[in-house]
């Protein structure tokens, strides 16, 4: 019982320390925001991308340059946008206590696809489809994660294993074995080999096991694996960066010199594998040699509280950056130079 209660109140006060951080970040305490919550890229077509502030969804044709509003389709924020990589007019959008919204017209019209979806989810972190079935897809929520097989028609839970944690921060699949996935929660990292189907506790250098109750101990924000040697996974938490060699079984902290601890975003070019990029409250920083040094890379951006960052398939020197204050940003070279995209734009006309 004193576990149960404890556990509740964990998630209770990273609710409270949630909903305080969108509201710095620019949800709710002003009309229109220039926060920036997600970015997602067409994965084929350079031209296209869609980005979630704290108020619309946006698309452009043009990489950037203009923009088309949707109508609001949730009474609810929205918290992430996924494109489906094999038919990419099809848009997913998690939301705030709304839970899972689709699109099957590039962001035209939109139906709820919550079937199998505990009614009390409050926030959608994050979609992560299947390898090789874009209609399998994981949803990491606040209540656990979260899982289809039929495009969002139906979901199921996925939390076997996690006893002591149910806030699922993000989820990362491995690219070449799909039955190994990662879960980044409020008490560390899990990793399933089944599919999501039972789940084992791997913390062993993230954070000491007595530290685990302790309200906001340890948030995994984001997890991506190495593509040569999938067995390097690289985590981005509330205090710091670490990398495992060993499928999680030992993490070592990395990325000490960098300023501020929090990491909320991590890039890996696909080309380079060694060269990493981060984003957090202390700007965008890029390593060469797998997080051993690092160097800022945050020519032009006006704000370096960076919410979110996106890495074209097709170009890895093409970067976008969303931040907590100022917006909506592109690079061209790798992060040496960033530009603004101002998202100003008039409402669809639904079709």
């Amino acid at each position: 019982m004193m576990t149960m209660l404890r556990t509740y109140q964990t998630q209770r006060l990273f609710a409270c320390a949630l909903a305080l951080f969108l509201c710095l970040a620019g949800a709710g305490c002003q009309k229109e925001s220039e926060a920036i919550v997600s970015i997602a890229l067409h994965p084929t077509n350079a031209n296209i991308l869609y980005v979630a502030t704290n108020d619309a969804v946006y698309k452009s044709r043009d990489e950037g340059q203009l923009w088309e509003r949707f109508p609001s389709f949730s009474a609810r924020r929205v918290t992430t946008l996924a494109i489906d990589p094999e038919f990419p007019a099809t848009i997913y959008a998690g939301t705030m206590a709304d839970a899972v919204y689709k699109s099957p017209d590039g962001g035209q019209h939109w139906l709820p696809h919550n079937v199998g979806l505990k009614e009390h989810v409050s926030f959608i972190n994050q979609f992560v489809f299947h390898p090789t079935d874009h209609d399998q897809i994981y949803a990491a929520t606040t209540v656990g994660a979260f899982y289809t097989k039929d495009g969002g028609r139906e979901w199921e839970e996925r939390m076997a294993g996690m006893k002591e944690v149910h806030i699922v921060v993000s989820i990362a699949i491995h690219p070449r074995d799909p039955r190994v996935l990662y879960a980044g929660t409020t008490g560390g990292v899990y990793r399933s080999d089944s599919a999501g189907m039972g789940w084992k506790k791997i913390n062993n250098g993230l954070i000491p096991e007595q530290e685990l109750m302790g309200a906001m101990a340890l948030g995994v924000n984001v997890i991506v694996f190495d593509v040569v040697n999938p067995d390097i996974v690289y985590a981005g938490t509330t205090k710091g960066l670490f990398r495992t060699a060993t499928r999680g079984e030992q993490w070592e902290r990395i990325g000490q010199s960098l300023p501020d601890l929090f990491v909320s975003s991590i890039l890996l070019d696909p080309a380079q594998p060694k060269t990493l990029y981060i984003g957090g409250p202390g700007g965008v920083w890029k390593s060469p040699d797998s997080g051993q040094t690092w160097t800022a890379i945050n020519s032009g951006l006006a704000s370096l509280n960076i919410r979110t960052l996106a890495m074209s398939q097709r170009d890895p020197r093409l970067l976008y950056a969303g931040t907590n204050g100022s917006g909506l940003y592109r690079s061209t070279d790798a992060g040496a130079s960033w530009k603004p995209l101002p998202l100003k734009a008039a409402p669809i006309n639904a079709q």
